[in-house]
């Protein structure tokens, strides 16, 4: 595992000194967003093309009304990855602001996806989440109990960042703590706190895009290791979610090129 979140690092610092992203970090980070919105939304079932997402974000297009699961489901992986933004503060304080954090994540992500009255707000033994992540066991009924075990992960401060972020993305997925959007919220937890951890300070890295990128099966299969609770399982995630850093790198230099070129659209 160690040498799995040493390559992560690697790649992520070959990313921030990237000559792209002199004075252009912005625009990059802006794009980033939009890949990790897209790459997150496909992992969940919504394929639409990258620039019909990229003229969505921009204002270039409109949403389509009336919306679908489809449009429901990307739209919440846009807000949810726009607003890993403002989350630094709260993933580097106390375990109370880290459950806040999410529940800023869980509003912007599942808006448009579950009830006004459950939004922000993890569920109770009554309201079983939706079936997201079938593969795994069920969730837990305590799931105040685990929300505070995850705070605990997020203020982890002497853990490699590539293996929290991990580790806080499975146990969103075990737990599932809220009635729907729970892989929309797992994946942008992720991506925060890779930069809140000071990894990919930029937030031009696509960590999203190495999860897809490897491709559903490997994804799932890597969390359902996980889940079997083994040192085994537990090196397999690591492992695929340092690859997936390191594949989100490589697609921060490619947008870092095609910022500095002026080809996005590419």
């Amino acid at each position: 595992m160690a040498q799995a979140c040493e390559r992560a690092r690697e790649a992520c610092t070959r990313l921030r000194f990237h000559e792209g992203l002199r004075r252009r970090i912005p625009e990059a980070a802006a794009e980033s967003r939009v890949r990790g919105a897209w790459a997150s939304a496909r992992l969940d079932g919504a394929r639409v093309p990258l620039d019909v997402v990229r003229d969505l974000v921009t204002g270039a297009a409109r949403w389509p009304q009336p919306s679908d699961p489809t449009w429901d489901r990307l739209r919440g992986a846009v807000q949810a990855t726009a607003e890993t933004e403002q989350l630094l503060r709260y993933l580097s304080g106390a375990s109370a602001a880290a459950a806040q954090g999410l529940a800023r994540l869980h509003l912007a992500a599942a808006q448009p996806l579950v009830s006004a009255e459950v939004l922000g707000r993890p569920r109770t033994a009554a309201d079983p989440p939706e079936p997201e992540f079938a593969m795994l066991p069920a969730p837990p009924s305590d799931v105040g109990e685990r929300l505070a075990g995850i705070g605990d992960l997020v203020r982890a401060t002497s853990a490699p960042a590539p293996l929290v972020a991990a580790l806080v993305h499975a146990e969103i997925a075990l737990v599932r703590p809220f009635t729907g959007g729970n892989a929309l919220v797992a994946r942008a937890a992720e991506r925060a706190l890779l930069r809140a951890r000071g990894l990919d300070p930029t937030g031009v890295g696509v960590p999203e895009f190495g999860h897809l990128e490897a491709g559903v099966t490997a994804y799932t299969g890597a969390l359902s290791a996980y889940a079997t609770g083994t040192r085994a399982g537990l090196t397999a995630w690591i492992e695929h979610c340092a690859d997936a850093v390191v594949a989100g790198a490589h697609e921060g230099e490619r947008i870092a090129d095609a910022v500095r070129a002026g080809r996005l659209s590419d």
